[in-house]
């Protein structure tokens, strides 16, 4: 007697449910290039190549640290002087699409200096939004109209009133880079364990938790400025995150009291940290002879 395999059946999916996503609205895309100096080498140089190469690679780069023009600003560049053991260098990209940015890499490239520049990591990611309490009241003003979660109509709806929050929040999205002294970059996730899985938690529950722990980042408004981008589908973590402030100090502090937050203490998953200090483009010869301005 022989049996017919049939396929394994799927869940059917109620089409109107609320959806678990919330909405996001995107900007800047950005990529952070992490580099090692290969120190032995340049000092090999004569005094005179050294130098050449050098303003070279300045001249390029303080064009790249100027708001790029345009009806919308077409991004910049910024150069840290990194401290440890991870890289020596490290450049940040803010730009208006994934094309932009590789064109900065290829204009880098290009440059005599990359010679003595080895990749140690790299980060690329967008700009990003969370509009977790925006969704719950988009989420029901729909559906209380009768408009059918997924339908033309809801995508339409939805599209309509991202743009508008996109336009209105315009500066958050295309920022220029901060001019703060310090930078400190790193990735993180949010936790997909057994017991706990920030992702199978209702959207309300999920939106309660990111407005309490906006709280926390509030308070230090003024001392530190801070910029999350999006990378699910772009890079290994879901998110990455720059710090500016004059004082690193601060750093410590406002990441500390977050470890205390629930959604931190509970979901949060962290990567390297990279810590750096701000080295303008006209200074960069003088870094690559062992002296940062102070």
């Amino acid at each position: 007697m022989t049996t017919t395999a049939h396929p394994p059946v799927r869940p059917q999916v109620n089409s109107t449910e609320t959806p678990a996503v919330p909405l996001t609205t995107e900007g800047y895309s950005v990529l952070h290039q992490m580099m090692r100096f290969r120190w032995t080498a340049w000092r090999a140089l004569p005094d005179a190549t050294r130098s050449a190469i050098a303003q070279e690679a300045a001249s390029v780069l303080g064009e790249m640290e100027k708001v790029l023009p345009g009806a919308t600003p077409g991004g910049q560049s910024a150069l840290f002087s990194l401290i440890g053991h991870k890289g020596d260098l490290m450049l940040i990209h803010f730009r208006n699409s994934f094309a932009d940015l590789n064109q900065a890499e290829l204009k880098l490239a290009g440059l005599r200096l990359s010679d003595y520049l080895e990749p140690t990591s790299s980060y690329l990611s967008i700009i990003e939004l969370g509009l977790y309490d925006s969704t719950l009241k988009i989420y029901k003003e729909l559906t209380d109209q009768g408009i059918q979660p997924h339908s033309d109509q809801w995508k339409a709806e939805i599209e309509c009133k991202v743009n508008r929050h996109k336009e209105a929040m315009h500066p958050r999205l295309f920022p220029e880079i901060p001019p703060n002294r310090y930078v400190c970059f790193y990735p993180m996730n949010r936790l997909r364990g057994e017991d706990k899985n920030w992702y199978s938690l209702p959207i309300e529950e999920r939106a309660r938790q990111m407005n309490e722990h906006g709280l926390v980042g509030r308070r230090y408004a003024g001392e530190v400025r801070q910029i999350i981008t999006g990378s699910i589908g772009f890079d290994d973590w879901e998110w990455g995150v720059d710090l500016f402030a004059d004082d690193p100090l601060v750093f410590k502090k406002l990441i500390y009291e977050m470890r205390f937050d629930h959604v931190s203490a509970v979901y949060a998953l962290f990567g390297q940290f990279f810590v750096g200090v701000r080295c303008p483009a006209s200074a960069l010869e003088k870094l690559l002879s062992g002296e940062l301005p102070k």
